[in-house]
C-alpha cells in the first residue's frame, strides 16, 4: 500500500505526498467528490452513520476529517456532545473550518491538524471513532488502525468507510473504465491535479477490502468485526468494537 503514491516522480514519503495532494485539491475537493460519485458519497456517509445511532456517541473522533463532511453529518445523525476532527492537510482543514463556521457548529465540531497514525490523545478517550475514505491513504494501515483502537474507550465502536472492489463482472468492468479513464480527466479539468485522481483508482486496487481488511482490523485489536458492502461493492462500511 505505501508504494502507491500520488506523485511518482517525487522522492517524498507517502504521507508527505498525500498531504501535498490534499492541499492542492482542497478548494475543489467537495465539488469533485459529489460530481465524480454522482452524489452517492453523501448517501454512503448517511448509511454508514445510521449504523451507529444506537451506540454511545458522546465524544466522537473523525479521522482524516478533510473538509468535515463526515463530522457535519455525524453531528446531525449521532447528536454527540462533541466531535474532534483530525487531518494532516492544512488546506483541507481551512475549507472545513469555513464550512463549520458557516453552519454555526464551532461549539460542536473542533478541527485539529494532526497525523492520524500518531494521534495526540490519551488511551480510552473516545466513545466512537469514524473515518471515511481516509485509511486508504495511511502509510501504515495496521499502525493507523491500532492507534484508532488505542484512543477508543473499551466497548466503543470504530466505523471505517472506504472504497472497495465490485464483485459483479460487468459492473466491475464499467467501474474500472470510469475510474481509470474518465475520472482522472474530470479531476484534472476541475482541480488541475490529474495525479490526485490517477492515484485514486490505483490506491483502491491496491487496498485490502472485504475479508482482507477485516483481518487487519482484527489484528489492530477490534472485535465483532463486520463488513457491509454498498452500491454493488464500490464502497464498504467496516464496523469493529474495542
Amino acid at each position: 500500500m505505501s508504494s502507491i503514491v500520488p506523485y511518482k516522480e517525487s522522492s517524498g514519503s507517502k504521507k508527505e505526498q498525500v498531504t501535498e495532494m490534499f492541499d492542492n485539491v482542497a478548494g475543489k475537493y467537495d465539488l469533485l467528490n459529489h460530481v465524480l460519485s454522482g452524489g452517492v458519497d453523501i448517501y454512503w456517509r448517511k448509511r454508514a452513520l445510521s449504523m451507529l445511532k444506537n451506540n454511545r456517541n458522546d465524544l466522537v473522533l473523525d479521522i482524516a476529517t478533510g473538509t468535515g463532511d463526515l463530522a457535519i453529518e455525524a453531528n446531525r445523525i449521532l447528536k454527540p456532545g462533541k466531535i474532534i476532527g483530525v487531518d494532516i492537510s492544512k488546506g483541507m482543514l481551512e475549507e472545513g473550518r469555513a464550512k463549520i463556521k458557516k453552519l454555526g457548529l464551532e461549539e460542536k465540531i473542533e478541527m485539529q491538524l494532526g497525523d492520524s497514525e500518531k494521534l495526540l490523545f490519551d488511551d480510552n478517550t473516545f466513545d466512537t471513532v469514524i473515518v471515511s475514505f481516509g485509511v486508504r491513504n495511511f502509510e501504515n494501515l495496521l499502525k493507523g488502525l491500532s492507534d484508532m483502537n488505542r484512543v477508543l474507550k473499551p466497548g466503543g465502536t470504530c466505523m471505517v468507510v472506504e472504497f472497495s472492489k465490485p464483485k459483479n463482472y460487468f459492473f466491475k468492468q464499467a467501474y474500472w473504465f470510469y475510474s481509470t479513464k474518465i475520472l482522472p480527466l474530470i479531476g484534472k479539468l476541475i482541480s488541475k491535479d490529474r495525479s490526485a485522481y490517477t492515484y485514486l483508482p490505483e490506491s483502491v486496487k491496491a487496498f485490502p477490502d472485504g475479508e482482507d481488511f477485516l483481518k487487519v482490523y482484527r489484528e489492530a485489536g477490534f472485535k465483532e468485526c463486520r463488513a457491509v458492502p454498498l452500491t454493488f461493492g464500490i464502497c464498504s462500511v467496516y464496523i469493529g468494537k474495542k
